[in-house]
């Protein structure tokens, strides 16, 4: 069956009354070729605007395929994904302005190493540009001043002209969130941002992220492997195990054992696995 782009999402079931919400995922199937099971299989999930969510659970359990679904990425084998009310088209067939509504923050960074901080947060703004005038590294006035405070608002104003590969992992992912902010994405999505930096780092990260999320009503869905990372930083956490959602549940009412359906053992919420 084919469906239109513009097929409205069912009614809403998530956030305030009478709003769509932000994300919505009804019967929907992900399944790699020549695997034996589906990667990840969601009867129904709502996510309401402006919402911050982490998604927890073991490696392999399923996280990156849901964000890869809702990026846009991977296409679901059966089922439908909405996007601020609209059906989510996925790979090269998405539309620029659906496209430019998600942005993307990856636990590898994604930068172009040999450009610099603000170039690389300029490139946020390409779907916005015109496409010809981009191409030839053409930006407005509009678009360089929108970059320019983004970096600013990530604390990297002296870091200006370095290239990326000259930057410290902290530094880097701090391009990678301006880059997003740039985008004026209404939908950010983090997979993973902080396991390749120093522990040391993750809050201030997690706390620059969210922070920037909640000042411009933007949903946040961000996939994290510590449940004390999840509960300090969203207000909803998700859990997934063997492709399935086990686990859905503010995060102020998450308990250790709560999270036995997710690590199967009991978890530390504050820390790591009850001993």
């Amino acid at each position: 069956m084919v469906f239109s782009a513009d097929r409205t999402a069912p009614a809403p079931l998530a956030g305030a009354a009478g709003v769509t919400p932000a994300l919505t995922l009804d019967n929907v199937e992900a399944r790699y070729p020549g695997a034996e099971r589906a990667a990840l299989s969601v009867d129904h999930l709502a996510i309401g605007r402006g919402e911050r969510v982490a998604v927890i659970g073991p490696s392999g359990s399923g996280k990156t395929t849901l964000l890869r679904l809702l990026n846009g990425t991977l296409a679901p084998t059966r089922g439908d994904i909405f996007v601020l009310g609209k059906r989510l088209v996925a790979g090269r067939r998405m539309p620029r302005e659906q496209r430019r509504r998600i942005g993307m923050i990856f636990q590898d960074f994604a930068l172009v190493e040999r450009a610099s901080v603000f170039d690389n947060v300029l490139f946020g703004r390409l779907g916005h540009a015109h496409p010809f005038l981009s191409l030839i590294g053409h930006f407005s006035d509009r678009d360089r001043d929108i970059a320019g405070a983004a970096v600013r608002e990530v604390g990297l104003s002296e870091q200006l002209a370095q290239r990326a590969d000259a930057l410290s992992g902290g530094q880097r992912q701090r391009v990678a969130i301006a880059r997003v902010l740039a985008q004026e994405s209404q939908i950010i999505l983090a997979d993973e941002p902080v396991s390749n930096l120093d522990p040391a780092l993750t809050d201030d990260i997690l706390g620059l992220l969210t922070g920037a999320s909640e000042r411009r009503g933007a949903t946040l869905v961000m996939a994290l492997h510590q449940p004390r990372l999840a509960t300090a930083h969203a207000g909803r956490v998700i859990g997934i195990e063997g492709g399935q959602i086990v686990l859905d549940e503010a995060s102020e009412r998450l308990s250790d054992n709560a999270l036995r359906s997710v690590y199967g053992r009991p978890f530390a919420v504050s820390g790591g696995a009850a001993k």
